[in-house]
């Protein structure tokens, strides 16, 4: 580093739960990071969420370290339950937390990091790149889309109930955030609500047997991959029974190896699998193009939607930050986090980019562990 020039221990990039958790640890332990945050403020991205959102994992098991949620939140809690504990969390830190400071770029500089940000240089020994795997909302490109005059919105956007009354909505993607979707929108009345499916599906009830399905996560997460595989297929059927008759189709490989490979999660049902049943929710195939006032199925059908949400995922969008330094694959995810370093990269660290079964507050927390416990060391 340049002689005069002060250098952090550490620099947290991005203040959501893996950099909220993290901060807490290397605190407990002496040392104070600097977290930087885009965002104007703590709990950004959960306020932009649609105010009907329920957390999918159990009260129990959503909490960063050192803090519970309360039990005024629910069982599950819902957004603004999550939205007043993150900034609570964040109140209670004795580390900075500045807002509104955004890192463009990050590259090596003497023995640590040097940070480009709209606030000039800053200069750490470690960096711990924590903005969230589900930072930029896409949707594909299909043919014809601009020209659509219906609505498209992303899940992330998915907004009010209110929004969807009487209309004709069709939903893009079965996964996690489709069926969160759809388990609200079959409480809507709806003039018709269809949910296009390009590959199999995976769906697990939010309880068994009276057992929040959550509390299984942390034993099915140690097995052996092909062995959770066939578990969560048994939980599934156990619960609905075939779901091809529903048509949903059979995922080519098992949940977990697909949360492995792809970082697809499974799906939460609370009531779209009735819905199916009942009627209310008819599954077609996948989108293929949009015409102006229709939407083209791989069949050759053609639907009149009045809104289509995508929930055809997200990326981290680290492109600019990280990728000239070659530790993204070919989908944007970094090739290690938490405790993995990179060979010749000492110092450079990224935190909760892996989702887990068993939720994003539980990954937030053991990983954290980890990292924290590294640095220390290092």
């Amino acid at each position: 580093m340049p002689a005069g020039c002060f250098c952090h221990p550490v620099v947290i990039v991005g203040a959501g739960l893996s950099g909220l958790a993290l901060a807490y640890r290397l605190e407990r332990r002496g040392v104070r990071p600097r977290l930087l945050e885009a965002a104007p403020r703590i709990a950004e991205p959960w306020r932009r969420r649609h105010p009907q959102l329920r957390l999918n994992t159990h009260r129990r098991f959503s909490r960063l370290p050192g803090r519970p949620l309360p039990r005024s939140a629910g069982v599950f809690a819902g957004r603004d339950s999550v939205i007043r504990y993150l900034e609570a969390y964040a109140r209670d830190l004795a580390s900075p937390i500045e807002c509104g400071v955004s890192v463009s770029r990050i590259v090596p500089g003497g023995d640590g990091w040097c940070l480009e940000t709209n606030i000039g240089e800053i200069k750490a020994r470690h960096v711990v790149v924590a903005t969230g795997r589900e930072r930029v909302p896409v949707i594909p490109d299909w043919p014809g889309r601009e020209g659509f005059r219906g609505r498209v919105r992303h899940a992330a956007d998915f907004g009010s109930l209110d929004d969807y009354r009487d209309r004709r909505v069709l939903v893009v993607g079965a996964g996690n955030s489709g069926v969160d979707v759809l388990n609200h929108l079959v409480r809507q009345r709806t003039r018709r609500l269809w949910v296009a499916v390009r590959g199999g599906t995976a769906i697990l009830p939010t309880r068994l047997l009276g057992v929040p399905v959550q509390r299984l996560s942390g034993v099915i997460n140690c097995l052996p991959t092909a062995v959770a595989d066939g578990l969560l297929a048994m939980t599934e059927r156990f619960a609905f029974g075939d779901l091809r008759r529903l048509g949903l189709p059979r995922g080519e490989i098992g949940a977990a190896t697909r949360l492995a490979r792809h970082g697809v999660a499974p799906a939460i049902d609370d009531g779209f699998v009735r819905a199916l049943e009942r009627g209310r929710a008819i599954v077609v195939p996948q989108v293929v193009a949009f015409e102006p006032r229709a939407v083209v199925l791989e069949d050759g059908r053609r639907l009149r939607p009045d809104f289509v949400i995508c929930a055809t995922g997200y990326r981290p969008g680290l492109e600019g930050l990280v990728g000239h330094l070659k530790v993204l694959d070919d989908r944007g995810i970094p090739r290690g986090q938490g405790a993995e370093s990179f060979p010749g990269l000492p110092g450079l660290w990224f935190l909760g980019m892996q989702p887990r079964l068993f939720g994003q507050f539980q990954a937030a927390c053991r990983d954290s562990r980890e990292l924290a416990r590294c640095l220390l060391r290092s």
